[in-house]
């Protein structure tokens, strides 16, 4: 299976370098039409500048590729929306979103200022949502849309002094998951990827030694391939070194206790049982949750 982006459209954001570069690069060298977005600040989020995202159009243009340049904050909604028009101005649809632009303020919980907690939550999660909502209406009425958010293993396992990314990077997940309920009838996927690459966000976080196997172009072919015409739908992908898997999360039998069990002591007893994930399953909405207990407890 050939995978080709011919004539569709995609939008990447914080594509001026690292991964949304090599991103907006390989969609380009498969036919896409790319509008590179990047805000050209610092990895802290200050400052501002078009030349990165410039740039990335220059290597894409040369390489006979077509490509647009815009330097939004993913964080600014009417910025956000312009950029969205100039990509329906261009070219009339929108069929790709990757959600990419982030930046790092990593502190201990301890010392964590409430400006470094916003700012990252703000480009991450907020900066992710507003620009689903710019595209989902253009996606729905075309009846097709692929959306890949950027997700963490800081957010799904944790890392030391990530609260804030953390935090944000898990709830892209909690986005993913709903809007692919809210999309499914629309013909739009939405997945996660988790990527592990050496960037100016993890430059001084890494070894030399671990960053010299994690070029931001082995990561790249993972987002293309949630993004294409046959790619899944509630994935996160994980990639990284060559090495690509998938995380899922997955909710254990569990036991159901008779109402004069229902203490912390009977819990505490059974809490083993209540983590054996063997014969786990994945939920596909809450109320399938919500329908598991029910049902266990009616079968008593």
């Amino acid at each position: 299976m050939s995978i080709s982006f011919n004539n569709r459209v995609a939008i990447v954001t914080g594509a001026g370098s690292g991964l949304g570069r090599s991103h907006a690069l390989q969609l380009a060298s498969r036919g896409a039409r790319v509008v590179v977005n990047d805000l050209g600040g610092s990895r802290d989020g200050t400052g501002g500048s078009v030349a990165a995202a410039e740039s990335v159009v220059a290597e894409i243009c040369k390489a006979g590729g077509e490509a647009i340049s815009n330097a939004a904050n993913v964080t600014d909604e009417h910025q956000v929306n312009e950029m969205v028009q100039q990509a329906m101005d261009t070219w009339g649809r929108v069929d790709i979103l990757v959600n990419n632009a982030g930046i790092l303020r990593d502190k201990s919980f301890a010392k964590l200022e409430h400006d470094d907690w916003r700012a990252v939550i703000d480009v991450h999660l907020n900066g992710s949502a507003y620009c689903c909502r710019a595209v989902w209406p253009i996606m729905r009425a075309q009846s097709y849309g692929r959306i890949v958010m950027t997700t963490s293993t800081s957010g799904i396992y944790g890392n030391f002094g990530q609260a804030n990314y953390g935090a944000a990077k898990f709830g892209v997940v909690g986005l993913m998951n709903v809007l692919c309920i809210e999309g499914e009838k629309y013909g739009i996927k939405v997945n996660c990827l988790a990527p592990s690459a050496a960037t100016r966000m993890t430059e001084d976080i890494m070894p030399a030694e671990m960053l010299e196997s994690l070029a931001p172009e082995y990561v790249s072919p993972a987002v293309l391939f949630l993004a294409s015409d046959d790619g899944p739908q509630r994935t996160i992908l994980l990639a990284g070194a060559g090495c690509y898997t998938v995380a899922k999360l997955v909710e254990a039998e569990g036991v159901y206790l008779n109402e004069d069990q229902r203490t912390p002591e009977n819990i505490a007893e059974h809490f083993e049982q209540m983590c054996d994930v063997f014969n786990g399953r994945e939920m596909l909405t809450g109320n399938e949750h919500i329908e598991k207990i029910v049902q266990k407890a009616k079968s008593r």
